[in-house]
């Protein structure tokens, strides 16, 4: 059986990666800090007749990750999959002068999906075949702070890599998600009820699309028609325009932060 490899695989949308590929055949390595989530969402999909690796890793750590490297550098056991999806809301302003949040976002959404892509890519170009999906987002064509800049550089990054690997076999997608129902607005604090309930989607529902999109070869995946409108816009309006916007958006959060 197919082995995809899914970080941050325990809750949301890379909860439901790791369901949706084992639905599809895969067997699974999942990472994420939290040894009994792991062992719990390892646990449903093994119910399922899959294979399940756990590999306890904080990706904010640099020798974590190198030994997440060193599972997608195994030839022995490939990887066809990888989900670099393992990533947080942030809490502090772009303008606190703490900066330690700040290292740790960048070291778990930046460093480490290239780290772990660049260890995944030799194999599967060797083999002429792979699949990376890198979990960007919409905010990335917003000037909402440091999240937004992360993400737009993984959007950036995944077409580079995209571009960098034609022909060779090997597809790289990246996931552009708006408002999603997962933990993951709790965590960041973010006032749920201020977003309008037409722009929430269901993860599953998310996941199930960028499958089919990286099937495709396609080099970014856009969740529903709004989705892809409102893209539209924020590439095409003038960029004051979004600026004045991604300050209305930021009064989402809550006003400790």
């Amino acid at each position: 059986m197919p082995h995809a490899l899914v970080t941050g695989g325990t809750a949301g949308i890379g909860a439901a990666f790791a369901r949706a590929l084992a639905a599809r055949g895969y067997d699974l390595v999942l990472v994420a800090r939290t040894a009994p989530r792991l062992a719990e969402m390892a646990a449903e999909l093994r119910a399922s007749g899959r294979e399940v690796e756990v590999l306890v890793a904080d990706l904010g750590k640099p020798d974590d990750v190198r030994r997440v490297a060193d599972r997608l550098a195994d030839a022995a056991h490939p990887i066809e999959l990888l989900v670099n999806n393992a990533g947080y809301g942030m809490k502090t302003k772009l303008s606190d002068p703490d900066l330690d949040e700040a290292a740790d976002a960048i070291q778990v959404m930046m460093q480490a999906p290239l780290v772990l892509s660049a260890a995944a890519v030799p194999g599967m170009r060797e083999r002429g075949h792979g699949t990376i999906i890198n979990v960007a987002s919409v905010a990335g064509y917003t000037s909402m702070g440091l999240y937004a800049a992360i993400k737009a550089w993984m959007r950036v990054y995944s077409e580079s890599l995209s571009n960098a690997l034609h022909g060779t076999g090997v597809t790289v997608t990246a996931l552009l998600p708006g408002w999603v129902h997962t933990e993951f607005h709790d965590r960041a604090e973010i006032r749920k009820s201020a977003i309008p309930s037409w722009l929430w989607l269901n993860a599953d529902d998310l996941v199930a699309t960028c499958l089919k999109d990286a099937e495709k070869g396609r080099a970014i995946s856009l969740p529903t028609l709004r989705y892809r409108f409102l893209t539209w816009l924020l590439r095409h309006l003038p960029m004051r325009t979004v600026r004045w916007v991604s300050r209305k958006l930021s009064g989402t959060r809550h006003s400790t932060h």
